[in-house]
């Protein structure tokens, strides 16, 4: 594994975990841990053997926000250090055939939030919380959080979080359908273990085409949602995991499935 300094990236069992790493600033987004996830992301997407990814934090924070205190280094603009250092990442996550899953420990705050909203599956500590800051310092929500806010909470209440600075708990975050499961903060990596080594034991043709689908849904009709299921359907009854699962099914057996 490559030797980051403020990220660990490990994996077991075909689940691969990027740790943010700077507990210390409740893992404020520095620029080398920006460049370090980019190149993270991009390492666990090329390994064939990670089918599962967990995203967390070290320390009390899953994330505290993009640290202010080092300003833009190297940029003029925001807009220029966004393309180079943020949206790299994000859009890794979001297009990516892998699972994504939040294991969110105290706060995820800013684009901490933003990165728990853009991955797949979440999972909260009891004790952990979204926080949407930016209005409290004069900002908007960024990293796609406005759009990642309103497909998830619709207008009303995605608009009283980004102005108001909403705070939302975790089992906030679970009844209005931002996270999947709270457990207790002890077993949060454990738990978000053993969930991504189950789904990582699934098929990964089909979960890559559920993602797919239900990633671009929002922006297609209903009829085109049903031809774009057929596409994709047609595409996994053709494969060997399909087959072999089918007989396997027959047989009484385990499937096990090699994304083929």
């Amino acid at each position: 594994m490559p030797d980051y300094q403020s990220i660990n990236l490990s994996v077991t069992n075909r689940v691969a975990t990027l740790a943010f790493n700077s507990p210390k600033t409740l893992n404020a987004l520095h620029q080398k841990m920006r460049l370090e996830l980019i190149d993270a992301v991009h390492k666990v997407e090329a390994d064939e053997d990670v089918r599962v990814v967990i995203l967390t934090g070290l320390g009390r924070g899953f994330c505290a926000g993009a640290d202010l205190s080092e300003g833009m280094p190297g940029y003029t603009n925001f807009v220029d250090q966004c393309a180079a250092e943020y949206k790299p990442w994000l859009m890794a996550i979001h297009n990516s055939e892998k699972l994504y899953v939040a294991a969110v420990n105290g706060a995820a705050a800013g684009i901490g939030a933003a990165t728990v909203m853009n991955c797949d599956l979440v999972l909260m500590a009891d004790d952990s919380y979204l926080y949407q800051a930016f209005s409290a310092i004069g900002l908007m929500p960024d990293g796609g959080a406005t759009w990642l806010l309103l497909q998830k909470l619709g207008y009303q209440r995605a608009i009283d979080m980004a102005v108001n600075a909403g705070r939302l708990s975790a089992q906030q975050c679970l009844e209005l359908g931002l996270a999947n499961r709270v457990v207790s903060a002890e077993s949060l990596i454990d738990e978000a273990q053993a969930w991504a080594e189950q789904m990582a034991q699934g098929a990964p043709l089909a979960q890559a085409a559920v993602k797919k689908l239900m990633r671009n849904a929002t922006s297609m009709s209903y009829a085109e949602v049903v031809d774009q299921e057929a596409v994709e359907q047609s595409k996994l009854i053709e494969s060997d995991d399909s087959r072999n699962a089918i007989a396997a099914f027959f047989a009484k057996r385990k499937a096990v499935f090699k994304g083929k």
